[in-house]
Protein backbone atom coordinates (compact mmCIF):
# COMPACT_ATOMS: atom_id res chain seq x y z
CA UNK A 1 0.00 0.00 0.00
CA UNK A 2 1.62 3.22 -1.01
CA UNK A 3 0.79 6.27 1.57
CA UNK A 4 1.09 9.90 0.98
CA UNK A 5 2.48 11.72 3.94
CA UNK A 6 3.40 15.69 4.60
CA UNK A 7 7.24 15.88 4.67
CA UNK A 8 8.52 16.51 8.15
CA UNK A 9 12.06 18.46 8.62
CA UNK A 10 14.45 15.60 8.63
CA UNK A 11 12.43 14.44 5.36
CA UNK A 12 12.87 17.30 3.64
CA UNK A 13 16.48 17.69 5.11
CA UNK A 14 17.33 14.00 2.67
CA UNK A 15 15.19 15.26 0.08
CA UNK A 16 16.80 18.40 -0.71
CA UNK A 17 19.99 17.68 -1.03
CA UNK A 18 19.19 14.36 -3.13
CA UNK A 19 17.08 16.96 -4.93
CA UNK A 20 19.44 19.48 -5.81
CA UNK A 21 21.95 17.09 -7.11
CA UNK A 22 19.53 15.03 -9.38
CA UNK A 23 18.43 18.49 -10.69
CA UNK A 24 22.13 19.74 -11.79
CA UNK A 25 22.42 16.06 -13.53
CA UNK A 26 19.37 16.45 -15.32
CA UNK A 27 20.26 20.59 -16.21
CA UNK A 28 23.70 19.40 -17.42
CA UNK A 29 22.28 15.88 -19.62
CA UNK A 30 19.58 18.81 -21.02
CA UNK A 31 22.29 20.63 -22.05
CA UNK A 32 21.22 23.39 -20.14
CA UNK A 33 23.97 24.07 -17.35
CA UNK A 34 27.91 23.12 -17.62
CA UNK A 35 29.28 21.17 -14.80
CA UNK A 36 30.90 23.92 -13.15
CA UNK A 37 27.93 25.81 -12.76
CA UNK A 38 24.92 23.30 -12.15
CA UNK A 39 25.31 22.68 -8.32
CA UNK A 40 24.97 26.26 -7.41
CA UNK A 41 22.21 26.76 -9.81
CA UNK A 42 20.27 24.01 -8.99
CA UNK A 43 20.99 24.73 -4.96
CA UNK A 44 19.62 28.75 -5.90
CA UNK A 45 16.89 27.41 -7.27
CA UNK A 46 15.52 25.70 -4.76
CA UNK A 47 16.51 27.82 -2.32
CA UNK A 48 14.40 30.76 -4.19
CA UNK A 49 11.32 27.92 -4.93
CA UNK A 50 10.92 26.84 -1.20
CA UNK A 51 12.54 30.11 1.30
CA UNK A 52 10.85 28.36 4.38
CA UNK A 53 11.89 24.80 3.24
CA UNK A 54 8.71 22.05 3.72
CA UNK A 55 6.78 25.10 5.08
CA UNK A 56 6.80 27.66 2.16
CA UNK A 57 3.27 28.60 1.28
CA UNK A 58 1.01 26.73 -1.35
CA UNK A 59 3.93 24.44 -1.36
CA UNK A 60 3.11 20.46 -0.66
CA UNK A 61 5.96 18.24 -0.22
CA UNK A 62 5.29 14.22 0.54
CA UNK A 63 7.16 11.53 1.25
CA UNK A 64 6.19 8.24 0.22
CA UNK A 65 5.64 5.30 2.04
CA UNK A 66 4.97 1.90 1.25
CA UNK A 67 4.60 -0.25 4.06
CA UNK A 68 6.22 2.71 6.68
CA UNK A 69 9.25 2.42 3.84
CA UNK A 70 10.52 5.49 2.44
CA UNK A 71 10.51 5.39 -1.39
CA UNK A 72 10.24 8.06 -2.50
CA UNK A 73 9.16 12.10 -2.70
CA UNK A 74 6.96 14.43 -4.27
CA UNK A 75 6.43 17.79 -4.53
CA UNK A 76 3.20 19.87 -5.72
CA UNK A 77 2.64 23.32 -6.06
CA UNK A 78 -1.05 24.60 -5.55
CA UNK A 79 -0.56 28.08 -8.38
CA UNK A 80 -2.59 30.40 -5.29
CA UNK A 81 -3.90 32.93 -5.55
CA UNK A 82 -3.63 33.47 -8.97
CA UNK A 83 -4.99 30.43 -9.66
CA UNK A 84 -5.90 27.88 -6.72
CA UNK A 85 -7.39 25.27 -8.95
CA UNK A 86 -4.20 24.55 -10.96
CA UNK A 87 -1.11 22.33 -9.31
CA UNK A 88 2.67 21.71 -11.26
CA UNK A 89 4.09 18.96 -9.96
CA UNK A 90 7.56 20.11 -9.32
CA UNK A 91 9.61 17.18 -8.55
CA UNK A 92 9.27 13.55 -7.79
CA UNK A 93 10.99 10.55 -7.79
CA UNK A 94 11.04 7.16 -6.50
CA UNK A 95 14.50 6.43 -4.84
CA UNK A 96 16.51 3.68 -7.81
CA UNK A 97 15.88 0.43 -5.62
CA UNK A 98 12.13 0.96 -5.31
CA UNK A 99 11.77 1.55 -9.05
CA UNK A 100 9.74 -0.41 -11.68
CA UNK A 101 7.72 -1.86 -8.86
CA UNK A 102 4.35 0.20 -10.02
CA UNK A 103 4.89 2.85 -6.46
CA UNK A 104 5.24 5.91 -9.27
CA UNK A 105 2.04 4.96 -10.87
CA UNK A 106 0.34 5.20 -7.17
CA UNK A 107 1.97 7.52 -5.73
CA UNK A 108 0.77 9.72 -8.70
CA UNK A 109 -2.59 8.29 -8.23
CA UNK A 110 -2.47 8.96 -4.40
CA UNK A 111 -1.18 12.96 -5.05
CA UNK A 112 -4.19 13.16 -8.02
CA UNK A 113 -6.65 12.71 -5.06
CA UNK A 114 -5.10 15.21 -2.69
CA UNK A 115 -4.78 17.47 -5.13
CA UNK A 116 -8.63 17.12 -5.58
CA UNK A 117 -9.06 17.80 -1.73
CA UNK A 118 -6.98 20.97 -1.92
CA UNK A 119 -9.05 22.08 -4.40
CA UNK A 120 -7.48 21.93 -7.53
CA UNK A 121 -8.87 20.70 -10.97
CA UNK A 122 -5.90 20.39 -12.91
CA UNK A 123 -2.23 19.47 -12.64
CA UNK A 124 0.86 20.19 -14.99
CA UNK A 125 4.50 18.97 -14.57
CA UNK A 126 7.67 19.23 -16.65
CA UNK A 127 9.54 16.18 -17.73
CA UNK A 128 13.27 16.28 -19.30
CA UNK A 129 13.35 14.75 -22.77
CA UNK A 130 16.05 12.49 -21.68
CA UNK A 131 13.92 10.70 -18.99
CA UNK A 132 11.72 8.12 -21.28
CA UNK A 133 10.75 6.21 -18.49
CA UNK A 134 8.84 9.21 -16.53
CA UNK A 135 7.53 10.15 -19.59
CA UNK A 136 6.04 6.90 -20.06
CA UNK A 137 4.59 6.75 -17.06
CA UNK A 138 2.86 10.67 -17.32
CA UNK A 139 1.59 9.60 -20.36
CA UNK A 140 -0.05 6.06 -18.77
CA UNK A 141 -1.49 8.18 -16.28
CA UNK A 142 -3.28 10.88 -18.83
CA UNK A 143 -0.71 13.69 -19.15
CA UNK A 144 -0.74 15.25 -22.42
CA UNK A 145 2.25 17.44 -23.98
CA UNK A 146 1.49 20.93 -23.65
CA UNK A 147 4.73 22.51 -24.92
CA UNK A 148 8.10 20.73 -26.63
CA UNK A 149 11.18 22.83 -26.36
CA UNK A 150 14.19 21.12 -29.25
CA UNK A 151 17.80 22.21 -29.52
CA UNK A 152 20.61 20.88 -31.53
CA UNK A 153 24.25 21.23 -31.11
CA UNK A 154 25.76 22.67 -34.17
Amino acid sequence: MITLQPMNQEEFKQYISYAIEDYAKDKIASGNWSEDEAFDLSRQSFEQELPKDEKTENNHLFSIFHNNILVGMIWVLQKAPSNPNEGFIYDFVIFEQYRGLGYGKKAMKEVEIIAKKLGMNKIGLHVFGHNKIARGLYEKMGYEITNITMAKTI
